[in-house]
């Protein structure tokens, strides 16, 4: 499945917190840290740009995934 080329970083923060048990910690100028604590500790850094970059998103996708244990695919369903 591609990557969507129009996902700016409050609908990825928004979409992870919602739907994969993320929840925003705090904001450090224009970057969103978010944190779980499922299935262990995992922190993340989401900038809050209009469109993120093909590379930044593809780098947050791989990290949850592999935090998650789900395919890169199911995880990119939930962000369209």
């Amino acid at each position: 499945m591609k990557l969507p080329r129009d996902l700016s970083g409050q609908e990825l923060a928004k979409i992870l917190c919602r739907r994969w048990d993320y929840r925003i910690v705090h904001q450090i100028g224009s970057h969103i840290i978010l944190q779980t604590e499922t299935p262990s500790h995992h922190r993340i850094s989401v900038p809050a740009h209009a469109t993120l970059r093909i590379g930044t998103l593809n780098a947050i996708v791989r990290s949850v995934s592999t935090h998650k244990s789900v395919g890169r695919d199911q995880l990119l369903e939930s962000l369209t």
